[in-house]
Order: structure tokens, then C-alpha cells, then sequence
């Protein structure tokens, strides 16, 4: 499994913890936060099992071939460069301001490393899943779309959205996660997934 734009490991730790028999790459094109992700799979015991390299997908380490994972997950940055105000922070604005690679260079990448029939997953913003969708078109099938409900009654600011490469079947929309109740705690389905390891129905 590859993590792209794997950041300080969060992810990769999660799905290490809930799929033990699974193998988990990590890609991060920031080295300061390489070294962090490092230091935290050797805190949380998962070096035989998580690896964290540095490099970009625009021009992927030579460890990197084709083909050779069976699912790619991203969390590529959320905003179009041009838009929005960059944070102060350096390293936060190349996390959620899009950079030399764009949405569509995210997915080009994921899908190349992804086998035949592999599956790829990204988390974005609702609002840009139309640009998300057309990327995919014609290079995977079988999407799932799974919103993330702030709170009930709300708009989806988040969707999970996941593909299979090489495959034409119809899309699905699920009915997502509502995170939040009334009183602003996380749902309990939602603690479920965060606390006691839960799978998301996808």
C-alpha cells in the first residue's frame, strides 16, 4: 500500500493498526516532516511494517515502480494555487495549497502506481469533488463516494472518494459519516472509527 503526501504518518499508522497483515509506503515531499513520520513508526512499534521515503510524485523515487501497489491512498492539498490566502506557515500552506503538482498530477500518480484492478482513495473537499470525478473518468471505475457530514442537517465539506483502476462498473454514493451531534462531540459511530478502530462502510 502506498500513502502519497503521507505527512507526519497519521494514516498510514491508522491503516497499519486496523489491517495488520498490510504493508504501508509512505511518500512526503517535505523532509522535516519525513524525519517526524519516521520517528512516529518507531514510536508506535510499526517499523517492520511502515517504511516513510521522501520525494515527489512529479518525479517518484526509483524504489517507486508502476503498477506495484495494491491500493494508493492521498490527501493531495485541498486548494487550487491562486486561491485563498496561504497560512503563515510554510509547511501548512504546502499541505492545503496545491504546488508544482496539481489535482490532476495527484491522480495520474496514484493511478500509475496502482496495479491492474487496484483501487486508489482520496479525501477533498466537496466542493472540487466535480474536478476529482473527471480526473478519474475513463481511468477507473467502480467510485464510491462517501460524504463527511459535519453534522446532521449540514453540508458535506469532506468526501472520501474511492476507484478501481481499469474497471468501468457504475458509481456509488453512500450515505457517509455524520460526524459531530447536536452538542459539537464527535457522533458515536464517529468514535467508533477514531477510538475503538472501526472500518468505514465503503
Amino acid at each position: 500500500m502506498l500513502d502519497a503526501g503521507c505527512g507526519v504518518g497519521s494514516a498510514a499508522l491508522c491503516l497499519a493498526a486496523r489491517v495488520p497483515q498490510c504493508r504501508v509506503i509512505g511518500l512526503e515531499l517535505q523532509r522535516d516532516l519525513v524525519r517526524v513520520a519516521g520517528d512516529n513508526v518507531a514510536l508506535n512499534g510499526m517499523s517492520t511494517r511502515i517504511s516513510v521515503m521522501a520525494g515527489d510524485l512529479l518525479a517518484p523515487p526509483p524504489r517507486l515502480s508502476p503498477g506495484m501497489f495494491d491500493h494508493v491512498m492521498a490527501n493531495p492539498p485541498f486548494i487550487e494555487r491562486g486561491r485563498g490566502s496561504p497560512p503563515a506557515n510554510p509547511a501548512k500552506t504546502a499541505a492545503t495549497i496545491e504546488g508544482d503538482a496539481n489535482l490532476g498530477d495527484w491522480v495520474r500518480f496514484a493511478l500509475a502506481m496502482a496495479r491492474g484492478k487496484g483501487t486508489v482513495t482520496f479525501v477533498h473537499r466537496a466542493d472540487r469533488i466535480d474536478a476529482l470525478l473527471g480526473h478519474l473518468a475513463g481511468r477507473a471505475g467502480e467510485v464510491v463516494i462517501f460524504p463527511l457530514w459535519p453534522a446532521a442537517g449540514r453540508p458535506a465539506n469532506r468526501v472520501l472518494v474511492r476507484a478501481t483502476k481499469q474497471v468501468q462498473t457504475p458509481a456509488r454514493l453512500m450515505p457517509g459519516l455524520v460526524l459531530h451531534d447536536a452538542d459539537g462531540r464527535f457522533s458515536e459511530v464517529a468514535e467508533a472509527v477514531l477510538r475503538g478502530g472501526a472500518a468505514l462502510d465503503l
